[in-house]
Parts: C-alpha cells; sequence; structure tokens
C-alpha cells in the first residue's frame, strides 16, 4: 500500500507531492487566523456602532467588509487549487499500489474477493485518506496557530471553574475532549464496529463475485445468490443497530459541544468584563482548537472504514506475497 513512497519512480509526486500539501495547508490555517482576529474587529465596531449612533462612518464598515472578501478569496482560491492538485496525487498514489497488484495478479485468482480489492478497495483506501490525512495533518497545524492565541486572550478572564487560571480554557477543551473521545472509542471497541465493517466488505465481496460468475454461467443456481445475499442482508442489518447505538453517544456529545465554549465563559460574560469582538475571538479560537482535539472523534466512522479496507489489503498484499513464495519454494 505504501510503495508509492518507496518506489523511485513515485518520489517526485509522493515526497515533492507531499510537501506542496502540507505547505499549502499550513498557509491555509494562517488564513484562518487572520480571520479569526476579523471577527474580533468586526464584532468590536459592531458593537461601537450599536452603542453609540454614527459612532463609524459607513465606509470603514464596508472597508471592513471588503477585508473579509479578500481574506475569503485568498482562502477558496487556494483551497480549490489543492484540493485538485491533491485528487492528481491520490490517483498517482493508487497507481502506484494497483501497478504491483497488476504484475502479480495471475496469483490472486484464488483470493476471496480479488477483483473487489484491487478496484474498489484502492479507491476507497485513497479517497478515505485524502479526507483524514490531510484533516488530521490540518488539525495538528490549527493547534500550533491556535493555542498561542486562545491563551493570550484567556489572561485576565474568569473561566468557569478553573477562576483567573490562564490555562483554564485550554485545560477545559482538553479534558471534555479527551473525555468524549475516549468514551465514544471505548463505545466503538464495545460495538466491534471494525470488525463488523470488516464482515460486511466481506459478504458483499462474495455476493459480487458470484453475481459476476452468474453472468456468464448458465449453471449458477439462483438459490446460491439468495444465499449469498441473505447473508448481505443479515450484516447490514447488525451495522445498523451497532452504529445506532454508537450514534446515540456521537450525536449527543457533540450537541452539548455546541455550549462548551459559552459554558466556560459564563462567569466572564456575566461579570460583563470582555467586549462582544473579544468573546467571538475567543469562541472562535475555543472552537477551532476544540475541533482539532476532537479529530478522532468526527473522523470515528470515516476511520472504522479505513480500518475495515487496510485489513483487507493488507490481507490481500500477504495472500500474495505468500502465494509468491510458494511457487518458489516448487521451482
Amino acid at each position: 500500500m505504501f510503495r508509492f513512497f518507496i518506489v523511485k519512480k513515485w518520489y517526485l509526486w509522493s515526497w515533492v507531492g507531499s510537501l506542496i500539501i502540507l505547505s499549502s495547508l499550513w498557509v491555509q490555517v494562517i488564513i484562518d487566523v487572520k480571520i479569526n482576529e476579523w471577527f474580533g474587529v468586526f464584532y468590536d465596531m459592531i458593537q461601537k456602532a450599536l452603542a453609540s449612533p454614527n459612532a463609524i462612518t459607513i465606509e470603514e464598515y464596508w472597508a471592513s467588509l471588503a477585508s473579509f472578501i479578500t481574506l475569503a478569496g485568498m482562502y477558496i482560491a487556494l483551497y480549490v487549487a489543492i484540493s485538485f492538485f491533491t485528487a492528481h496525487y491520490l490517483f498517482r498514489w493508487r497507481t502506484a499500489m494497483v501497478e504491483w497488484y497488476h504484475s502479480v495478479y495471475d496469483r490472486a485468482r484464488e483470493i476471496e474477493g480479488a477483483s473487489q480489492r484491487v478496484q474498489e478497495d484502492t479507491i476507497k483506501f485513497t479517497r478515505i485518506m485524502e479526507s483524514l490525512g490531510t484533516s488530521f495533518i490540518e488539525s495538528i497545524m490549527v493547534l500550533i496557530q491556535f493555542i498561542p492565541i486562545l491563551l493570550g486572550l484567556s489572561i485576565g478572564i474568569p473561566i468557569f471553574f478553573f477562576g483567573d487560571w490562564q490555562y483554564g480554557l485550554i485545560t477545559g477543551a482538553l479534558l471534555w475532549t479527551l473525555g468524549g473521545t475516549l468514551f465514544l472509542i471505548g463505545l466503538g471497541w464495545l460495538l466491534r464496529l471494525v470488525g463488523v465493517e470488516y464482515d460486511l466488505q466481506k459478504k458483499e465481496a462474495a455476493y459480487r463475485k458470484i453475481l459476476v460468475i452468474a453472468e456468464d454461467d448458465q449453471n449458477v443456481r439462483p438459490k446460491t445468490i439468495n444465499e449469498l445475499f441473505d447473508d448481505v442482508r443479515s450484516i447490514h442489518f447488525l451495522s445498523y443497530i451497532r452504529y445506532l447505538y454508537f450514534n446515540v453517544g456521537r450525536m449527543a456529545y457533540l450537541q452539548a459541544n455546541v455550549l462548551s465554549a459559552y459554558v466556560f465563559l459564563a462567569p466572564a460574560i456575566v461579570a460583563g468584563v470582555v467586549t462582544l469582538g473579544v468573546m467571538q475571538q475567543i469562541i472562535r479560537a475555543f472552537g477551532r482548537v476544540e475541533g482539532s482535539m476532537q479529530y478522532l472523534l468526527k473522523a470515528w466512522p470515516t476511520i472504522i472504514e479505513l480500518a475495515s479496507v487496510y485489513k483487507r489489503l493488507r490481507e490481500f498484499e500477504y495472500k500474495l506475497k505468500t502465494e509468491e513464495t510458494h511457487e518458489k519454494i516448487q521451482t
């Protein structure tokens, strides 16, 4: 799966391409920081305007909106460009995988679901890596940029439970996030979601294979196809009930998460020691830090799917290498 990074043919795409993607993500985070600063200035201006008529001019108001449009335009242009580049990058990664699979495909005839693993699982693997990989790296970059900002904004502001402690907001976000993440990881493990996803893919592959055979073989019994589809139905229904339990816990936590910043800032808001602009900056920075810390939590269903695909591809490659070793012994 990772020949993309070790075969010389792909060095330019794998290593230089990775550097380009990482650099662009860093620039996106920097722009996000600038947007966060804009929110503070803009909402302070709004508070000033609402408190005293004509305290600001219409030109100042339009200029502030124009500055946001400039930042947003830069962010959108970079996002679109790097999304296009990343799509090509990941297709090259998939190509590096399937080239090797093609070269040894004559040994894959006896392996369950070989065609699905080469065609469908490689697509899934690269697409999931696109969403998870870039999101994970961006989350780390966001933490690097926004934690110092949040620390600076929270100086001298009373925080629920932590009082005037400078690190109260960061500690609160960390405890809230770790608690929720550990809870859902434990729930996912208890419900055996990765195993269910793997079994689902395996039974779908068996059903697909018999359908392909039935296209050319008139002797395949309809009963055989129906039996395999019954297996598909049972594993799907099992996954539905397991995800029902998981989603109850996941969505309950995420909905409670909406209020977390306001709970921590309650003493400061009630005491009136923060302006509207500073409050907006803190809440947005807190949300970005908290959201990055919750990476595993929010991406958990996708992580489960990736784990299943990785397990299938790793098993496939192991069987191919075992077949190769067996052939060498025989010759």
